[in-house]
């Protein structure tokens, strides 16, 4: 069975009602993003990061996988599917995906600020300086901030460095290091991107562009690739 990777982004949970960070009127409107989303922030002010996350958080709970997280899950009929998903929601993992890599962490989990091998999950939307680990110092959003290094980044280039198809949906390709997996794609295997903005691609050959939201970019590529949903 031939392995598929599906590299995800914000234009991925859009459908679903998660607001987006950089289109009109996404998050950072209502937000400086240095002062929510950075180890300055947390260090100023970590009732106002909480306060971020837990908007986020509660909005999550009130979301549901969208008809393009469905359609990702129908793939495993035919491919050998790995997920990189620069999202932090759960979304895949709702629709039943098996096999996800979050590059950016998860929104649904917290870690201990003086040990990050200790992450929690959360049943709740709300955290606060007062949860506290096993160690009994505050807990944290299990997310990367502007300015931390992605862990994961490693293991994501070696799961699309093995890849026979690359399926790209809702991402810009603006955010490093994530953009730059695309190059470790093995020489003229096919790309396809569903995005309704086509991201200025210039660095790889055989590449496909689908320009609709993720469900309608989803139904054309099966489509094009004769498959059944």
């Amino acid at each position: 069975m031939k392995k598929l990777v599906v590299l995800s982004g914000a234009g991925m949970s859009a459908e679903s009602g998660i607001r987006t960070f950089r289109d009109m009127g996404g998050l950072w409107n209502d937000y400086d993003v240095m002062e929510v989303a950075s180890p300055t922030a947390w260090a100023k002010n970590p009732n106002l990061v909480h306060q971020f996350y837990n908007e986020r958080r509660k909005q999550l709970f009130d979301c549901s996988p969208n008809k393009g997280h469905l359609l990702i899950k129908e793939l495993e009929k035919h491919f050998d599917v790995h997920i990189v998903t620069q999202n932090v929601d759960d979304l895949h993992e709702r629709a039943g995906s098996s096999k996800i890599l979050h590059l950016h962490g998860e929104l649904k989990k917290a870690r201990s600020t003086v040990d990050e091998r200790l992450v929690y999950e959360l049943d709740t939307w709300k955290l606060s300086l007062e949860d506290t680990c096993e160690k009994g110092s505050p807990l944290r959003p299990h997310i990367v901030w502007f300015g931390e290094s992605v862990p994961a980044i490693s293991k994501a280039a070696e799961i699309v460095s093995h890849a026979d198809l690359l399926l790209i949906i809702g991402s810009s390709l603006n955010v490093y290091p994530a953009a730059d997996l695309i190059n470790y794609m093995p020489n003229n295997s096919p790309v396809y991107i569903i995005d309704p903005k086509q991201p200025a691609i210039r660095t790889k050959n055989n590449i496909t562009f689908i320009s609709e939201k993720a469900s309608v970019g989803l139904d054309k590529f099966f489509e094009l690739l004769n498959l059944k949903s």
